[in-house]
């Protein structure tokens, strides 16, 4: 049983299926991680598809089909997967669902360069965005692990394919700026809740950096991947700020499609 699949609206997709999709840059999608045909924080990634899908498309698909098509791709590869959702409109709303092997992240801790970059629509996961690859690779041939972005004040927003999160040693402080809301930041966000873990969102700008406690960047494969330094500025890798997100994201429960 392979780890990659590709279906079109539940169905194997052709290669005449997929042309079209290689250029079609006005789309949205989703990315999780399966394990044991489970997911962790479903109704956030549908949260987001039928959100994006109104934003773009002045229109949505069912919840209950899109868990279909989840189902129906998880039935033809093995239960622990990494899982994309994309969603595009070439005449009516269809779904691309492509599954490859799991993924966990890097180890860390990670050193960010911070470049001035603003998102187009940033509250939407949409496809076609050059500049987050491109500013990724600038940050390794610089000796930087990957890149923050600051918006036109100056304010950190998130990551190329991350959110950050930072600590001052008490408190999660998240970025206040325009930003895309992670579903690992919406599931960390609501069990930090449930555990009593203060936070806040903040304006935060390289001047605020020297006085933090610690940073990460989350995605998909991770809740939370220390980060030692941005730019210049070195920041503490603050273990128990991370052992903290990843406690809170384990406690949330798994659900099938």
């Amino acid at each position: 049983m392979s780890s990659h699949v590709a279906q079109r609206n539940g169905e194997t997709a052709t290669a005449e299926d997929l042309a079209p999709l290689a250029f079609a840059g006005f789309a949205h999608f989703t990315a999780m991680q399966v394990r044991d045909g489970l997911i962790r924080g479903l109704d956030l990634h549908l949260d987001r598809l039928r959100t994006a899908s109104t934003e773009l498309f002045g229109a949505a698909l069912p919840d209950d089909r899109i868990r279909s098509y989840l189902r129906k791709a998880l039935e033809s590869c093995p239960a622990d997967v990494s899982m994309t959702v994309t969603i595009h409109l070439p005449g009516d709303l269809e779904v691309l669902v492509r599954t490859r092997p799991p993924a966990a992240g890097p180890a860390g801790p990670l050193a960010l360069t911070a470049v001035e970059y603003e998102r187009v629509l940033p509250a939407i996961k949409h496809t076609g965005e050059m500049a987050k690859s491109y500013f990724r690779r600038q940050a390794v041939l610089e000796g930087f692990d990957d890149a923050a972005f600051l918006d036109r004040q100056g304010r950190f927003s998130e990551a190329t394919i991350w959110n950050l999160a930072f600590w001052d040693g008490d408190t999660v402080v998240w970025p206040d700026a325009g930003l895309l809301r992670g579903t690992t930041m919406g599931i960390a966000r609501r069990r930090l809740g449930a555990l009593g873990v203060p936070q806040r969102d903040q304006e935060i700008t390289l001047a605020d950096l020297p006085g933090l406690a610690g940073a990460v960047v989350m995605n998909s494969w991770t809740p939370g991947v220390a980060v030692r330094r941005i730019g210049a500025t070195p920041l503490p890798e603050a273990p128990s700020f991370v052992a903290v997100l990843h406690q809170a994201y384990e406690t949330e429960p798994f659900t099938r499609p």
